[in-house]
């Protein structure tokens, strides 16, 4: 017996020895798996990291684009006879051109023509002949202050040789944020829908003044003037490049861009506040004469929507007065300030034109402030804002896009040339 257990006794030890390396195995692949939970755990959380820091960037980005943006307008309106008083077809045009750069400098959003006199202009089509014509002034005024709020690249495509442009070559370029050159990089861009057929269910095909064609996201009627939001990244090899339509307002509330003004035709005085493209009007209303209070001892309020009115030759009394629609004598009532921003002229009169300049340089500048409105304040600058008018045979708004202008016979009514249909 004694025998016999000695022999068993190293089938034990062998036992006992596999036993261990299984055990030893087993051991190191619980290691193994607890370290790659480890590791998982860890680059998970890395990942979740790193995401929720993307989207706090994404966040901050998407704040600073708000903060960016400018939510209140500037209109000004002034009389179209102002171009009576040059004496010859150059002149005026030049005088449109320098009320156009004035504009576009001090960042305008609407230029509102309107008629002093009273005469009803009901459009802007057609021939206009003749400096006595009645609202000829008002109509070569508004398409010049719209021929040059077009991007050049697009004035082909929407306007045609008139007499009212005859002598656009002597104007300087407004050289606008939106008028951009080819190769230029930008996250939006102003273009024409083209007459060129597209797949089902993609979307037209849009000159934007660059080497390739754009394709928006929806299909669109072609002559159709938008502005368009340049998609990222693009692939450089593709021959086309995407891009989404998007309202013409959507540079200035969404990144702060100044893009241009529009222009809108009134018949009278009192057209230019009854027909305010705006819902809720215009909250803060300027005139401006030398008869007023000077602008060193006012301070302006809030606002929304503000809109500073210029008199013609013969001051803001004689549109008043030429106007049925308006009961009182004294222009002074109708706005909310009446100031003459150069108090101490050294000439007896001061020019619509320059005018605008002073009026800047006193300093209508808005200033942003917690509210989605704006503080006005008397500073050295000034903000305006834009203009546009419809030339003859424009097409059509986009439907359900405040881009573009109203349909035809809306967008080109007597007192309410309105339409986005810039050039």
């Amino acid at each position: 017996m004694a025998d016999g257990g000695e022999a068993k006794r190293p089938r034990e030890v062998v036992d006992r020895k596999v036993d261990w390396q299984r055990w030893k195995q087993e051991r190191k692949a619980e290691k193994k798996k607890w370290r790659e939970l480890k590791l998982l755990k860890k680059l998970e959380k890395q990942r979740m990291g790193e995401l929720a820091e993307k989207q706090a960037e994404q966040a901050r980005e998407e704040e600073q684009k708000e903060d960016r943006g400018r939510h209140h307008t500037l209109s000004v309106a002034l009389p179209g006879s102002i171009l009576n008083n040059a004496q010859s077809p150059e002149l005026r045009t030049y005088l449109a051109g320098q009320i156009a750069r004035a504009c576009a400098i001090f960042c305008v959003d609407e230029i509102v023509v309107f008629d002093e006199y009273g005469e009803d202009t009901k459009s802007v089509e057609g021939e206009f002949e003749g400096i006595g014509k009645k609202g000829k002034a008002c109509v070569q005024l508004a398409r010049i202050l719209q021929y040059l709020e077009c991007p050049q690249y697009l004035r082909k495509s929407f306007f045609p040789k008139h007499g009212d442009l005859q002598f656009a070559g002597l104007l300087n370029p407004l050289d606008s944020p939106h008028h951009m050159r080819m190769d230029e990089d930008s996250e939006y861009r102003e273009g024409v829908v083209l007459d060129r057929p597209s797949k089902p269910g993609k979307g037209s095909f849009v000159n934007c003044g660059m080497r390739k064609e754009v394709q928006i996201d929806r299909q669109l009627q072609p002559g159709l003037r938008v502005t368009v939001r340049l998609q990222e990244p693009q692939n450089p090899e593709a021959k086309v490049r995407k891009g989404i339509v998007v309202s013409s307002h959507h540079p200035r509330t969404v990144s702060g861009l100044y893009w241009g003004y529009s222009v809108r035709l009134a018949s009278c005085l009192s057209a230019v506040f009854s027909e305010c493209p705006f819902k809720e009007g215009y909250d803060l209303s300027i005139g401006t004469s030398e008869r007023g209070s000077s602008v060193d001892q006012v301070t302006l309020p809030s606002f929304r929507h503000a809109l500073v009115v210029f008199g013609g030759l013969q001051g803001l009394e004689a549109g008043v007065d030429a106007d049925a629609n308006l009961e009182v004598t004294d222009p002074s009532l109708l706005f909310d300030f009446y100031l003459n921003t150069c108090p101490s002229q050294g000439s007896r009169t001061i020019r619509t034109e320059v005018g605008q300049v002073a009026h800047g340089a006193a300093g209508v500048v808005p200033v942003h402030t917690e509210q989605p409105q704006c503080r006005a304040a008397f500073l050295p600058l000034a903000v305006t804002r834009r203009a546009s008018v419809i030339p003859p045979a424009m097409p059509q708004t986009v439907p359900g896009l405040p881009r573009g202008p109203l349909p035809r016979t809306a967008a080109l009514s007597a007192a309410r040339v309105c339409s986005r249909k810039r050039c």
